[in-house]
């Protein structure tokens, strides 16, 4: 793959990374908390699965691809469960778990673009 392509990887990874923190943004200023979890994990479902596949290509670093995949579930669970929590019992899952949440799909999203940029030569 060359130069341009990894770009184009890091810039969609910088575009899910920005995507989340707005996101997370407007359900603050607007409520909305059960429709951004829907929308978050159908959003990240087909990304979870391109990054397989670029992992598959070769596209980028694989070790770090899969950590990052990791992190952006592990960041789904607590950012989607606390929202969809609060929206059906009013309780959270823990304090701060929906910006725990949030802060690990950014780190996620960022990780994605790093292992595009690392990774491994043919």
């Amino acid at each position: 793959m060359n130069l341009a392509a990894r770009i184009l990887i890091v810039l969609a990874s910088l575009s899910g990374l920005l995507g989340v923190g707005l996101s997370a943004a407007a359900a603050h200023i607007t409520g909305g908390n059960l429709t951004t979890a829907a929308q978050f994990l159908l959003f990240h479902a087909p990304a979870l699965l391109a990054l397989v596949a670029l992992m598959a290509a070769g596209a980028v670093n694989p070790m770090l691809a899969q950590i990052a995949g990791y992190v952006l579930i592990l960041g789904l669970i607590l950012f989607c469960g606390d929202l969809s929590r609060r929206a059906f019992s009013g309780v959270a899952l823990f304090p701060r778990a929906a910006p725990t949440g949030g802060f690990l799909l950014m780190l996620g999203w960022l990780l994605v673009g790093i292992s595009a940029l690392l990774r491994l030569r043919a």
